[in-house]
């Protein structure tokens, strides 16, 4: 009698604490008890590669990022400043060795996001996959000319909810807890962006679901970038990222049991818009063909078959910049990314929710989400700034991140960190943003 009571406590708590679960179809007692569940399978990992501390490759050597020189300047960005310079320049510099090209060793950490395994390969970061927050900002806006607004929104998010706030470091991979943490932090595992439905998440362009552990959920997918290449014919703009973002969803909706895609995705839609955005080879202007020759080599991938065939690809053994490579002439801004989400979300808007078990979907709040642009179960009539403030509740609340994961205040000192990097930037003060206050949460 008494586990009936206490599931059905938990299930009341969080409909109290978040009222937008109050409107998920088929809320019940089986949802509580999944929570456990969940953790438990998280805490597990016990497939190849897993991110847990015991099979995190430790490198003992950390040399840090590659300093820009005199010669070599490119944006200007140093110690997490905003950049001084126009880029339309070549990434890495002719002649610049120290950013050369190094595949990771064994002892290297890499994870789920092609373009921070590009720059520890290239040192615009830590080659052994430790960074901090400075290397971030500075690799972003050096490489390929990232805002510094957008710039800081990800690097906070990133160490926010991977990371550590007091030492600013972070994996970009697997848990690396004692390289990463304050001596004696309270804040727990800081898994790294391995971890499931924090950045890495369902419906990846080139990483399996964590369901389906193929072989995992944080490294390259050969089929699945096959896929994205046939289905965009090698022309991966705007129009063909929708589509092929509209074929992960249903492909993992239909299929991943555990399937789940929240508010959380505005990040998988500014992570595909950088394919046309940030990774094409910008030899003027800020407008330039998002072909294979030029977005390929951020992925690793390398065709392994020629003529009238579907192409089919393997992993080159590390994510690079394309030979004579160059980047955008003007930083692309938190806004712009905001503008894209919304025009591709409106191309096919997909029902916000997730999967309790096999064709059992639930979608999020059927009469209101709660969470700052997110009404009906979608992010329809979604405006910029509403864009724009998601991003920052993302960074400093508990934006739900999965159907089964029971939620929690965020740890003061994430908080913290988050408003004190976050509140001076325009662009949040302008959005009209309820700025959390420096002081106290």
């Amino acid at each position: 009698m008494l586990k009936p009571i206490i599931v059905g406590l938990s299930a009341l708590s969080l409909t109290t604490a978040f009222p937008w679960m109050a409107d998920v179809p088929g809320l019940n007692p089986n949802m509580a008890k999944r929570m456990a569940d969940e953790r438990d399978i998280l805490k597990r990992q016990t497939k190849p590669g897993c991110y847990a501390q015991s099979c995190c490759p430790n490198n003992p050597v950390h040399p840090g990022a590659a300093p820009l020189t005199a010669q070599f300047p490119y944006l200007g960005a140093k110690n997490g400043l905003p950049a001084t310079r126009l880029g339309n320049i070549e990434v890495p510099a002719d002649g610049d060795t120290a950013h050369d090209f190094q595949a990771p060793g064994a002892l290297d950490i890499r994870g789920p996001c092609p373009g921070l395994n590009t720059m520890a390969n290239h040192h615009f970061i830590s080659h052994d996959g430790i960074t901090n927050l400075n290397e971030m900002l500075d690799a972003q806006q050096n490489g390929w000319n990232v805002g510094y607004d957008l710039a800081m929104a990800l690097a906070v998010i990133g160490i926010g909810l991977s990371g550590d706030p007091v030492t600013t470091k972070m994996s970009i991979g697997c848990d690396a807890t004692p390289r990463t943490a304050a001596t004696g932090s309270l804040l727990g595992q800081e898994l790294g962006i391995d971890a499931h439905n924090k950045f890495e998440a369902d419906t990846s362009l080139s990483r399996s679901d964590y369901f389906f552990n193929a072989p995992d959920d944080f490294t390259f997918n050969a089929t699945l970038f096959a896929q994205m290449d046939k289905t965009t014919g090698a022309n991966f703009n705007l129009v063909n990222m929708v589509k092929f973002m509209g074929q992960r969803y249903d492909d993992s909706k239909a299929r991943n049991p555990n399937f789940y895609f929240g508010p959380k995705a505005v990040l998988l839609y500014g992570a595909a818009s950088f394919l046309f955005r940030l990774f094409p080879n910008f030899t003027s202007g800020d407008t330039a063909p998002a072909n294979l020759q030029n977005i390929g080599p951020f992925f690793g991938a390398v065709q392994t078959n020629t003529g009238t065939t579907a192409p089919k690809f393997k992993f080159s053994g590390g994510e690079r910049f394309p030979e004579e490579w160059h980047n955008r002439q003007h930083p692309l801004t938190l806004a712009n990314v905001a503008d894209d989400f919304i025009t591709m979300y409106g191309m096919n808007p997909v029902l916000l929710g997730g999967n309790v078990g096999t064709n059992n979907f639930g979608a999020l709040g059927t009469t209101g989400t709660g969470v700052s642009g997110v009404t009906n179960s979608k992010f329809t009539g979604a405006t910029q700034k509403q864009i724009i403030c998601l991003i920052y509740q993302i960074a400093t609340e508990n934006v739900p991140s999965s159907i089964q994961t029971s939620l929690g205040s965020l740890p003061a000192a994430v908080v913290q960190f988050a408003a004190s990097k976050l509140n001076p930037l325009s662009v949040f003060i302008n959005a009209g943003c309820p700025l959390k206050p420096v002081g106290g949460t």
